[in-house]
């Protein structure tokens, strides 16, 4: 089953289409709830002020809370992401004074709060990402397409960015962390990182619970290899435990140990 919604009839002069003038946000439902409904919301605001949006006044919380639960929990979502993009209309109009739509599809998984898989990973060094205002949202990346094609061709689950000061940013759907001992090293958004609601609420839960330290950080390629394991969190996803980085294999057990604790307080 695939669920998707529009706020109004498809047209193909929308500068979604047109240009790549969108801005994507996930939401999360789990166990027939959506939840950091909160975090998420927040982000889309952020994302469609960094983009110069014109931010509808009906675009509240409740407004969200009450869509979703209409157009997806009703319709018997359990758990699974929901893909939300706004993109702004080719309607003639100041750009930053054009009219805002949306559009919003749902992926159905298992448990977004649970290691879906083992991921293998390696690094790109043909292209980079930047560290700019908006390299940390959701916005249309050229560098993430040639990055996916490169992947699938090299048998990769995904890549690691480098910034132009080839220190670690991202991957192509996400964020890195990497456990060191009692460290968890986390690439900052200024290096190139996403924003993400999933990482911070893991994250301020890890730090909450004295589960690990946590430290953003600016990273050099090499330093990856020294990390103990290694997970992926990616809204647009889900989490994954990344086993292997070139040669070098990862384990997984700490990060699934503070995940299942993390996975209690959504219950």
């Amino acid at each position: 089953m695939k669920l998707s919604f529009a706020s109004e009839q498809s047209q193909l002069n929308n500068r979604a289409f047109l240009y790549g003038d969108v801005v994507q946000v996930s939401f999360f439902i789990r166990n027939s709830q959506l939840i950091m409904a909160e975090e998420c919301y927040f982000y889309l605001m952020a994302s469609m002020r960094k983009m110069r949006m014109a931010i509808p006044l009906s675009y509240t919380l409740e407004f969200f809370q009450n869509l979703f639960t209409e157009k997806v929990l009703q319709q018997g979502v359990e758990d699974g992401i929901v893909h939300f993009f706004v993109y702004r209309s080719d309607d003639e109009k100041v750009l930053s004074k054009s009219e805002i739509s949306f559009y919003f599809e749902v992926e159905l998984m298992q448990d977004i709060l649970g290691i879906q898989r083992d991921f293998e990973i390696d690094l790109i060094k043909e292209i980079n990402v930047n560290t700019n205002v908006l390299s940390g949202i959701h916005v249309h990346s050229a560098e993430n397409i040639y990055a996916e094609i490169y992947a699938k061709e090299n048998d990769l689950d995904d890549v690691i960015f480098l910034n132009p000061n080839k220190r670690i940013a991202r991957s192509i759907y996400g964020n890195l962390l990497f456990l060191e001992e009692n460290m968890i090293n986390i690439p900052k958004t200024t290096e190139g990182a996403y924003i993400s609601p999933l990482l911070e609420n893991f994250v301020t839960f890890v730090h909450k619970n004295n589960l690990a330290k946590i430290q953003e950080s600016e990273m050099i390629a090499f330093e990856s290899q020294k990390a103990e394991e290694v997970l992926l969190m990616s809204d647009l996803k889900g989490i994954f435990a990344v086993t292997k980085i070139r040669n070098k294999t990862f384990g997984k057990d700490r990060f699934a140990e503070m995940i299942e604790k993390w996975k209690v307080n959504f219950l």
